[in-house]
């Protein structure tokens, strides 16, 4: 089987893309790489994208020059974590409470990994995870 190099692109749903965009661009300093007034694309680090979708404005297929892109929706409370250095884990929690955002858990793993855990405005889980957390990480 060929290879599979790891996740490029994530995704979440969200009832206001301006505040969305605000939270991750400004509060967790992803850099916005395009906007549209249906979906909005950030730089999630090493090679990963973080998109956001107006909840229930992708459902449908959108016809684009070089394809149909199959429509897709999501809802509730999604999951999706970045990656941290461990060194990093303290400063980031700072960060956090400096921003007013409230820690809703801390993980300490098995493999030495930690977790922060806190909500974006839509109520995403969000996590902040160090090395240890899986064998592959």
């Amino acid at each position: 089987m060929p290879p599979i190099d790891g996740v490029l692109e994530t995704a979440l749903y969200v009832r206001d893309l301006d505040r969305s965009v605000a939270f991750f661009a400004e509060t967790l300093g992803r850099p916005l790489l395009m906007r549209n007034a249906r979906m909005a694309a950030l730089d999630a680090g090493r090679r990963s994208v973080l998109l956001l979708f107006v909840a229930g404005g992708s459902a449908d297929d959108m016809a684009t020059p070089g394809g149909i892109i199959p429509g897709h929706d999501g809802s509730g409370r999604l999951h999706m974590a970045f990656a941290i250095a461990a060194v990093d884990y303290d400063p980031w929690q700072c960060h956090l409470t400096e921003q007013g955002i409230a820690i809703t858990s801390e993980v300490r793993w098995p493999g030495g990994g930690r977790s922060l855990y806190f909500t974006d405005p839509d109520g995403h889980v969000l996590e902040l995870a160090t090395p240890g957390l899986w064998p592959v990480y």
